[in-house]
């Protein structure tokens, strides 16, 4: 029970569905709800994916590659700073029909980097290390499941929030979103380079 939490607590955290929620709604603007509430679950299941192949395989495929994990870290820092870069800038506002056709949004940048980011994978990567038997095995997999849950409800029901805050409102915290995901992206850039200067 105990790795369970920890688990549960260290993915929620790191996740942060309820940091999700602004980013969701602006990903998402223009869309009908039906639409918005597929885009939600497709979100939580490449999310869902993503971890959970790393948490497996992850070690062995960045081995063979020859990639360490601050060059991940690092990778997906820049690929949130361009997303935060769009919402700052409001190109990802009113996307067109046709890109809306041609971009599913659930799985890039909602499903991964968003949801599945860097920290994310690497902490369930270290998780899997320090399981010894059947029951963490266990733990891992429903605290997992049980933060993929708690992502979708968040995504879900992120239609209360729009309709309280409206447009002018929704404007706004797009703008703090970006900025603020702008910031979590430099820091990760920032912590894959002292991890490399370190290991110099």
């Amino acid at each position: 029970m105990k790795f369970f939490w920890e688990v549960f607590v260290t993915l929620l955290v790191i996740t942060d569905p309820a940091g999700t929620v602004p980013l969701f709604i602006a990903l998402t603007r223009g869309r009908e709800p039906r639409e918005r509430h597929r885009l939600a679950w497709q979100a939580a299941l490449v999310a869902f994916g993503v971890i959970l192949a790393f948490a497996l395989f992850g070690r062995e495929v960045l081995t063979y590659l020859g990639v360490e994990l601050p060059a991940l870290q690092a990778a997906g820092g820049l690929l949130l700073l361009l997303v935060a870069l769009e919402l700052l800038t409001g190109k990802s506002a009113e996307p067109t029909e046709a890109e809306r056709e041609r971009i599913n949004v659930a799985f890039v940048p909602l499903g991964t980097p968003l949801l599945a980011g860097p920290g994310a994978i690497v902490a369930s990567m270290l998780f899997v290390q320090r399981i010894h038997n059947g029951a963490q095995v266990a733990a891992f997999g429903l605290a997992l499941c049980a933060v993929i849950v708690v992502l979708w409800l968040a995504m879900r029901f992120c239609g209360l929030v729009k309709r309280v805050l409206r447009d002018s409102g929704v404007e706004l915290l797009t703008r703090i979103s970006g900025l603020l995901l702008s910031a979590i992206a430099v820091q990760l850039v920032a912590d894959a380079v002292r991890a490399f200067v370190k290991q110099g």
